[in-house]
């Protein structure tokens, strides 16, 4: 199947190259060319515009970084609705805004072409081991001809609702994470804080009622101070934001989602928006002076 791929990005180069391996002839298109590398070598096309992509595939994927970002892949002068061609189905991957999920989905309508929003959940690791978490808004039939395709790249997928569901779904996501990043983070200090082994604490409660992919998985970076990116800071504070949006829209209070997104805002100005999520363990470092 000719396949287009948008955003070759800490998670999107894993999932394209799963599609890769599959057999899938690639078109790929990302801001910066040097990370299509890898797909490059391995016989994908080279595309210079999203439009370019869509004009030479059946099935375009997308996973960009920030919701305008995905409105000028899709509604753009060269995006990807501004292309003629072959391309039946558009799925984007970003976490983004479920009214932009759906004003993607009645542009896409009106041109005949199906519109999936799917974000994910997993981060690098979850990418890189095809065991995504993949939420899905849009039609049936639509989510039926994709599945195998997301069956590639995940282990848990459905079908939420309508255009914008997936999206919401994500915002869930979002918000649990917010907690449990916390949670591990102040859980971590604690340890060090009285003089436990870090590490031997995480193998323990990792285990009982209080474990969570977080503390299992980022936990370890924390304690080896490793902040690498899995999933960016500025992008988990876009993701926070939306939600609290969202939230607003609904005078729904969500006071534990508003306090972590302050904290994580000052990780940013701290110069750390480029780093992982882990690194909220540093603003609290900074309020407790350590």
């Amino acid at each position: 199947m000719k396949i287009g791929w948008i955003g070759t990005g800490v998670m999107g180069a894993s999932m394209a190259g799963h599609l890769q391996a599959a057999g899938h002839e690639l078109a790929v298109f990302n801001r910066t060319r040097a990370k299509a590398d890898a797909l490059l070598a391995g016989g994908a096309a080279w595309c210079d515009t999203p439009a370019a992509v869509a004009a030479n595939s059946e099935i375009v994927f997308s996973i960009v970084g920030f919701p305008r970002d995905v409105e000028s892949t899709y509604l753009g002068d060269d995006g990807v609705l501004a292309a003629d061609g072959a391309c039946r189905i558009v799925i984007d991957m970003t976490t983004s805004q479920p009214s932009l999920a759906v004003k993607i989905g009645e542009s896409a309508a009106a041109k005949n072409i199906g519109s999936l929003d799917a974000p994910v959940s997993g981060g690098d690791i979850g990418a890189r081991n095809a065991a995504l978490a993949i939420m899905v808004g849009g039609e049936q039939t639509f989510f039926d001809e994709i599945r195998p395709l997301f069956e590639l790249m995940g282990k848990n997928i459905a079908l939420m609702g309508g255009c914008g569901a997936g999206q919401h779904t994500k915002m869930c996501n979002q918000i649990l994470i917010s907690g449990t990043m916390i949670g591990a983070c102040e859980s971590l200090m604690y340890a060090s804080t009285v003089g436990l082994d870090q590490q031997a604490v995480i193998d323990i409660i990792g285990s009982g009622a209080a474990s969570s992919w977080t503390i299992n998985n980022l936990g370890p970076r924390i304690v080896q101070e490793d902040y690498d990116p899995g999933f960016y800071v500025e992008h988990f504070i876009k993701d926070m934001s939306i939600a609290l949006e969202e939230a607003a829209a609904l005078d729904l209070a969500l006071p534990g989602l508003a306090l972590v997104h302050q904290l994580y805002t000052a990780v940013k100005a701290q110069g750390h928006g480029r780093d992982g999520t882990q690194a909220l363990i540093l603003a609290l470092k900074a309020l407790n002076g350590s």
